[in-house]
């Protein structure tokens, strides 16, 4: 091999090194949380044993307070929910 046939081997391999290495970056997530009052019946995430169940889409009542869905922070507060389970249900849900 003559030299720049190297040079243009370890420029690949640097090349193809960086692109391999941005692939297993990790992405930028928003932070979720649990959204108590906005999950319609047996559309919820799960739940506390206040609610009378533990398990996702056991939900009976649209919008109780004590089941949750897991949404981005913001999306939460956009949609009226609360990040505490809370007694009822919410009234306030925009969906």
């Amino acid at each position: 091999m003559n030299k720049l046939s190297l040079t243009a081997l370890g420029v690949s391999a640097a090349l193809a090194t960086a692109i391999a290495g941005a692939a297993l970056a990790p992405t930028a997530q928003a932070e979720e949380v649990k959204c108590y009052g906005v999950a319609k019946a047996g559309e919820n995430d799960c739940a506390n044993q206040a609610a009378g169940h533990s398990c996702a889409g056991q939900s009976k009542v649209d919008y109780h307070g004590m089941d949750f869905k897991a949404v981005e922070k913001a999306a939460c507060m956009e949609m009226g929910g609360k990040e505490e389970p809370f007694e009822g249900v919410n009234d306030n849900v925009k969906s």
